[in-house]
C-alpha cells in the first residue's frame, strides 16, 4: 500500500523561492557596483578590456568562493570575464573533487601588465 504524504503548500514554495532570488539579486547588485567603481573593467585573468557595450560580460569573483564576504574595501573581489570565472569555479570544484593539486593556480596567469609605466609617467610630470 503506497504511503500517502502531504501535498507541499505551493503557494508558500513559491514565495520562499522567490524571496531567495530577490535577496541574491540585491546582494549582488551591491558588491558589483562596488566592485566596478573599485576595479578597472578589465578581467583579472585574461587581460580583456570591457565597455558598456559588453560590461555584462564582466563578473565578480569571490577569491575565497565565500558570497557573504563582501568587504567594502573589495579584497576578497576580482574582476573576471565569463570564461575565467567559469574556469576558475570548475578548478575550484576539481579540487573539491580530486584533492588540492587540482585547483593550483597556473604561474602566469598573463603578461600584460595594465599599469606597467605608470609611476614612470607620473614622475616625469
Amino acid at each position: 500500500m503506497p504511503i500517502k504524504r502531504p501535498q507541499p503548500n505551493r503557494a508558500k514554495l513559491d514565495k520562499v523561492v522567490a524571496d531567495a532570488r530577490r535577496d541574491k539579486e540585491d546582494r549582488e547588485k551591491g558588491y558589483r557596483e562596488q566592485a566596478l567603481k573599485l576595479y578597472p573593467w578589465v578581467c583579472g585573468r585574461c587581460a580583456r578590456e570591457f565597455d558598456l557595450k559588453n560590461l555584462h560580460e564582466l563578473t565578480v569573483h569571490h577569491r575565497n568562493h565565500n558570497h557573504d564576504d563582501n568587504p567594502a574595501d573589495g579584497s576578497n573581489w576580482e574582476l573576471l570575464c565569463l570564461y575565467c570565472h567559469d574556469d576558475e569555479h570548475q578548478r575550484h570544484m576539481n579540487a573539491a573533487l580530486y584533492g588540492k593539486g587540482a585547483a593550483e593556480k597556473p604561474k602566469e596567469t598573463g603578461s600584460f601588465k595594465a599599469f606597467a609605466g605608470l609611476g614612470d609617467l607620473l614622475k616625469k610630470e
